[in-house]
């Protein structure tokens, strides 16, 4: 596969160039190995392979010794390292801290789990020293799709969405499945139940995008709704899920939503989780649609300003709205159908939410138009493949 150009890099070349070392975290198979193979390192180490990991681990002097016997290329120039996969290794971060502080190197770390470095006092998530980057499967931006229906269906994975044919494509999200999700995230996370933890994943991948009832899910299981909360930790510490948080600010309405949403990380694994199949019916296809678009908007907000935030709104009552885009305050409400008809009943609470909202002066309904139409005097439809106009 040619390399395909990741708007994260750029973010990198910077916090390099300010002499920063980087700490970029994501799921398998977002890409990040390959993104390290664009950088002209001094030295490579990869955590990954079984027998250089014991070796550290074995004799972690070794890591600073060779990282002081680089020789920079200049005199104003620090050696670059790169460390991949370091949660199998965390206690390595010391060390890393201590060349930091010396200027001895820069480094630019990579890890598909948070909860490892978060493990235990001793681990050192190097606060203040590093810029930390999140690493998505592509966006829209980095890979148009040409077909919605695929997108949906298969996700934005670079490995799985350079495969042409759809039963391959299906084999090897299942396979992400049972080899990651099912096996490595169960053994990171000690979980002791096996059988609950898979009953549960595809449960999770199942309920994304709605609000989740843990005492529901726990009932379903058979656990105790603590140990839901746990399981859901686990995935999102491991980089599977993402933590939607509802805007709860009003001056009228007492009945705002306060619980979370989540969204599976890619559409093809959460469809492959959720044991769906690829024959989905259009109500299924509306409602994965919305998510489609709420993690596109969270993936354009994460490498534009992280100050952005992607919300929700809900009243108990009756309006809710899919997304907003809360730029400190100042709000964008986004509704999201799976329509090329667009009709005043699609924005009904588009208009109900801008005349709540005083800091909110334009609303969008994302759907199947050929191009951007006026609704009404503050509310357009947009195609989907111009949400980037809106964050």
């Amino acid at each position: 596969m040619k390399y395909v150009k990741r708007i994260i890099e750029e973010k990198i070349i910077q916090a390099l160039k300010r002499d920063k070392s980087v700490l970029l975290l994501g799921a398998r198979q977002t890409g990040k190995t390959t993104l390290m193979n664009q950088f002209k390192a001094d030295l490579v180490i990869s955590f990954v392979r079984p027998e250089i990991r014991q070796r550290y681990e074995k004799s972690p002097q070794i890591f600073s010794g060779e990282i002081e016997a680089l020789v920079p290329a200049s005199k104003n120039q620090r050696p670059l390292v790169i460390l991949d996969e370091v949660q199998k290794v965390p206690a390595i971060l010391d060390a890393v801290q201590d060349l930091i502080d010396r200027g001895k190197a820069n480094f630019i770390i990579t890890g598909s789990s948070a909860r490892k470095l978060r493990r235990g006092a001793q681990i050192n998530l190097l606060p203040g020293r590093v810029v930390t980057l999140r690493m998505d499967p592509f966006s829209l931006a980095e890979y148009p799709a040409k077909n919605l229906e695929k997108r949906i269906l298969f996700g934005s994975l670079p490995g799985i969405i350079v495969v042409n044919k759809t039963a391959d494509q299906d084999l090897d999200l299942d396979s992400y499945v049972t080899t990651y999700l099912e096996e490595e995230v169960r053994a990171e996370a000690a979980v002791r139940n096996l059988g609950d933890f898979a009953r549960f994943l595809e449960l999770a991948a199942s309920e994304s995008g709605g609000i989740i009832n843990l005492r529901k899910l726990s009932q379903e299981i058979g656990v105790s709704h603590t140990t839901i909360g746990a399981y859901y930790q686990i995935l999102e510490d491991c980089l599977i899920i993402e933590r939607v948080e509802p805007l709860t600010q009003s001056l009228t309405r007492k009945k705002l939503t306060k619980s979370s949403k989540y969204l599976f990380f890619d559409l093809g694994v959460r469809r492959s989780a959720g044991r769906e199949g690829i024959k989905l019916p259009r109500d299924l296809m509306g409602k994965i649609f919305e998510q489609f678009i709420g993690l596109e908007m969270i993936r354009n907000a994460r490498v534009k300003d992280h100050k952005i935030k992607i919300r929700f709104w809900r009243d108990a009552d009756g309006p809710e709205v899919d997304w907003v885009v809360d730029r400190e305050g100042e709000y964008t409400p986004v509704e999201v159908k799976l329509t090329d008809r667009p009709s005043t009943k699609d924005i009904r609470h588009l208009d109900v939410f801008l005349s709540e909202y005083k800091s909110a002066n334009i609303g969008y309904l994302v759907c199947q138009v050929p191009r951007k139409i006026k609704l009404s005097s503050r509310i357009f439809a947009l195609p989907w493949q111009k949400i980037n106009e809106i964050v």
